[in-house]
C-alpha cells in the first residue's frame, strides 16, 4: 500500500526530479510533484511524494524532515487527505433560505 508525504519549505528553484532523486535514497518513488501556481508556473514551495509503502514513507520522513536542501530546512510529514468542500452557495452571504 502506497503512502503520500507532504514536503514543504522547498526553495522555489527545487524541481520534482530533485525531490524524486532525494527520496529514492529510501525506496522507490511512485510519484512526485512540486506544486506550482497555475497562472505563473512558479513553485508554491511545497509538493507531494508517494512512496511504495508506509514503512518507506516513515523512513523518508525520519531521514528528510529537518534536512537542508538548497538552503532551506525541509518539512516532511504524512499528507492529509484532501477535504472536499461543501458548496454552500458561495460568496455574497452563503446559503439563502
Amino acid at each position: 500500500m502506497s503512502a503520500k508525504l507532504y514536503v514543504g519549505n522547498l526553495s522555489f528553484d527545487t524541481t520534482s526530479d530533485e525531490i524524486r532523486d532525494l527520496f529514492s535514497e529510501v525506496g522507490p518513488v511512485e510519484s512526485c510533484q512540486v506544486i506550482t501556481d497555475r497562472d505563473t508556473g512558479r513553485s508554491k514551495g511545497f509538493g507531494f511524494v508517494e512512496m511504495n509503502s508506509t514503512a518507506e514513507a516513515s523512513s523518508a520522513k525520519a531521514k528528510f524532515d529537518g534536512q537542508d536542501l538548497h538552503g532551506r530546512t525541509l518539512k516532511v510529514d504524512v499528507a492529509r487527505p484532501k477535504i472536499e468542500s461543501r458548496n454552500n452557495g458561495g460568496g455574497y452571504g452563503g446559503l439563502r433560505y
